[in-house]
């Protein structure tokens, strides 16, 4: 099976994610995507209490497509989500032979540098890197392809700062069922 991942905080997941996605799906040939939240980004300052909301989150907005699945491996895990470690555990999970597929935006890849053993990430992955409004530079070492999507404006933080731009209902609905994001 060809499977790519799609880890992320996903704070709160909105309707580029799913189309970025659906576009990996259409244009890779992918027979699953896994969408994985994680628990607590090491780059960013999150409320832990936050995580299960978004794996929840996660699971309402990929309901509808049955070569989506959500991956709670880092929620289990407990604790800061290093990418390095969760490629491992579903590498070995899948018996995933060669690279492992691996869905991120543009603003993520250009940090990946400072992520936690790069160099050792780079060895095990093949990055599918999507428009977030700015270029990729060229990251020595990294296999990566950047894909051929048009860029959709949509942020997390901007959907956080106005409800009114959420753009998955029943993620909408969830988020005022449980207060989230009202300060």
């Amino acid at each position: 099976m060809t499977i790519c991942i799609f880890p992320g905080t996903f704070n709160p997941i909105h309707k580029a994610h799913v189309k970025m996605a659906e576009f990996a799906l259409e244009h890779y040939g992918f027979e699953k995507i896994i969408f994985i939240p994680s628990y607590i980004p090491p780059h960013k300052d999150l409320d832990p209490e936050l995580a299960r909301h978004r794996l929840n989150m996660v699971k309402l907005a990929t309901a509808g497509n049955p070569k989506f699945k959500v991956s709670d491996i880092e929620y289990k895990n407990k604790g800061k989500s290093y990418t390095l470690i969760t490629v491992k555990e579903i590498i070995e999970e899948y018996n995933i032979q060669g690279k492992l597929n691996f869905i991120i935006g543009t603003d993520a890849f250009e940090n990946i540098n400072t992520w936690y053993k790069a160099d050792e990430l780079k060895q095990l992955v093949h990055f599918i890197v999507f428009p977030r409004g700015t270029v990729v530079s060229s990251k020595a070492g990294f296999d990566y392809e950047q894909a051929p999507m048009n860029y959709i404006n949509i942020s997390s933080t901007e959907i956080r700062k106005d409800l009114k731009n959420v753009t998955i209902k029943k993620v909408k609905d969830y988020i005022k069922e449980n207060d989230l994001y009202l300060s």
